[in-house]
């Protein structure tokens, strides 16, 4: 197996590409989305509104910039508002969803940010021109059994070569679905499995004549584990991880059963781990022991799992005030002793998957701290931009992964490094890892946008081309010098309050590289001034990495 292709999921993106900042005639930075001809990222004094709901100065900025936007309709019934809320800086940040006759265009948001009953910055690509599209006035002949169906099927010939066990997902749906500069009427399928292998597909099927338009493995949303907490008294065990190292773990005494459990009742709404006991249904059984001692070797990754998700949820709070990965103190479930010399992890959706290994390839998976903050931040990105996991957007996704697994490897101080997954790849070979930040070619990676890989594997290459993006992180946080640009740098802290206020805030489904990039100047701009070090440093990295 591709090491590449390990650790992980989330999305798709249509790899739109957009020009280089630049300013209006108005004064506001523009990026363009090159596909399309329409902004995907404008920032400045866009319009003030004094006293007005916020997503009415939305609506009235849009209106006003029709001939940019080019919706062929009022904002109002074009832009269906999805969510609001307050940051930590006072911004009004709003999400809205374009619909074309009420039916959702696929990948298309739209995120914007109000402060002071001003408008200030709007990011997302919509499409324009939706009712000229022939392609949409086509009579819908395709039913969503037969949909469904279709990609059934496709699925047994192409992935499974067998039937699969498919289990409830996510609900197909009628969408929009542009492509190639088009836009067509489709059904979004979502066929889930764990056996023969475990896989969460997504399928856009034509709606007029059953084409299949594109699919991708999206193993993130699969479904939701059971298992029920315990009543009794919060404990304290102890027991030995992965590699060796003991560790105190939050445990729950039940007298009514006379065991221990690892379930945390002191994060959030909790955190739960499971013995999938080497099968392949989830969640297995809640962990229980007789004695709050956890030193048998069949205990090692139940105590790493357990311990380190409560590292990640202490990350995200005590960093980024951020309550478990939904933001309001969701329960953090793991399932360990998932199949039998499983090589992968993943999160799907709704709790963690952790594999044993084959011993060789790998270690148990929840022996490595930044892996574990690497998949539970694809839950971070699943309750925020919701970045789809193909080409650029892919990407992104997955060095968002990476850069907050190793933020978390250094919260925990437990040997960090800016290597991905080093402490559980290749056992028998000393100081290689699966990915590097700090240089990403030592791995066959891009370290810069030129060398960017352009073909199909690997959903568009979402793990190779992460490294352009990795590096800019890594030369953002420690400074240095690449491709003859000098990047001043920032420190760790500095970079993950930027890229996570940038991930949670200002990216949409289908943001590209030039769209992180606008994201990134623009939350710099929001914490340290618009004319400070951090924002210059920024534009120095993604400049040094060939990102504009």
């Amino acid at each position: 197996m591709n090491k590449r292709a390990m650790l992980g999921a989330i999305g798709l993106a249509f790899g739109l590409l957009a020009a280089p900042i630049g300013a209006s005639a108005k004064g506001e930075s523009i990026v363009w989305n090159e596909q399309w001809k329409t902004p995907s990222f404008v920032s400045g004094s866009l319009l003030n509104g004094g006293e007005q709901a916020p997503e009415e100065l939305v609506y009235q900025y849009v209106d006003r910039e029709n001939g940019t936007f080019r919706l062929g309709g009022r904002a109002r019934d074009r832009l269906a508002l999805i969510g609001k809320q307050t940051d930590e800086l006072g911004h009004t940040v709003m999400r809205f969803e374009q619909r074309h006759h009420g039916i959702p265009v696929y990948g298309a948001m739209l995120a914007a940010h109000v402060k002071d009953g001003e408008l200030i910055a709007l990011s997302g690509s919509l499409i324009p021109n939706l009712d000229g599209q022939p392609r949409l006035k086509k009579a819908k002949t395709v039913t969503v059994q037969q949909a469904e169906a279709i990609a059934e099927q496709d699925v047994t010939e192409t992935v499974t070569k067998e039937r699969p066990t498919t289990e409830n997902g996510e609900r197909t749906r009628l969408v929009i679905y542009p492509t190639d500069g088009t836009a067509r009427l489709a059904y979004e399928v979502n066929v889930r499995f764990l056996t023969p292998v475990p896989g969460n597909w997504v399928y856009i099927i034509d709606a007029t004549d059953g084409a299949i338009l594109n699919k991708f493995n999206q193993i993130d949303t699969a479904k939701p584990g059971g298992g029920q907490p315990v009543a009794g008294a919060s404990t304290v065990g102890v027991g030995r991880g992965v590699l060796g190292d003991q560790k105190y773990i939050n445990t729950t005494y039940s007298s009514y059963y006379g065991y221990y459990y690892l379930q945390d009742n002191t994060r959030g709404s909790g955190i739960f781990t499971y013995d999938g006991r080497n099968r392949t249904v989830l969640p297995g059984s809640l962990w229980t022991d007789g004695d709050n001692q956890f030193f048998a070797s069949y205990d090692a990754v139940a105590v790493d799992a357990h311990y380190y998700a409560g590292v990640v949820y202490d990350y995200y709070k005590n960093v980024h005030g951020r309550l478990s990965y939904d933001g309001s103190n969701a329960a953090i479930r793991s399932t360990v002793h998932y199949g039998r010399g499983y090589n992968n992890a993943f999160w799907n959706g709704s709790q963690m998957v952790y594999g044993d290994g084959d011993g060789q390839t790998f270690l148990p998976f929840s022996g490595g701290i930044d892996v574990v903050g690497h998949e539970l931040t694809h839950a971070v990105t699943d309750y925020t931009a919701g970045l789809v996991y193909q080409n650029e957007s892919g990407a992104i996704n997955e060095a968002m992964s990476d850069i907050f697994g190793t933020l978390v490897e250094f919260y925990a101080n437990r040997n960090p490094d800016w290597e991905i997954g080093e402490d559980i790849y290749t056992p028998g070979i000393a100081g290689d890892a699966l990915r590097s930040m700090s240089d990403p070619a030592k791995y066959g990676d891009p370290d810069h946008y030129s060398k960017r890989y352009t073909g199909t594997q690997d959903n568009g290459g979402v793990h190779t081309n992460s490294g352009i993006i990795n590096k800019a992180a890594y030369l953002l946080s420690q400074g240095g010098v690449h491709y003859g640009v000098s990047v001043t740098g920032i420190g760790r802290d500095k970079m993950g309050k930027i890229f996570y206020r940038a991930l949670v805030y200002y990216l949409t489904p289908t943001s590209n590289f030039s769209q992180l990039r606008a994201a990134c100047v623009q939350a710099a701009a929001d914490l340290y001034g618009s004319t400070s070090q951090e924002v210059n440093s920024v534009k120095q990295a993604f400049n040094a990495v060939g990102v504009y």
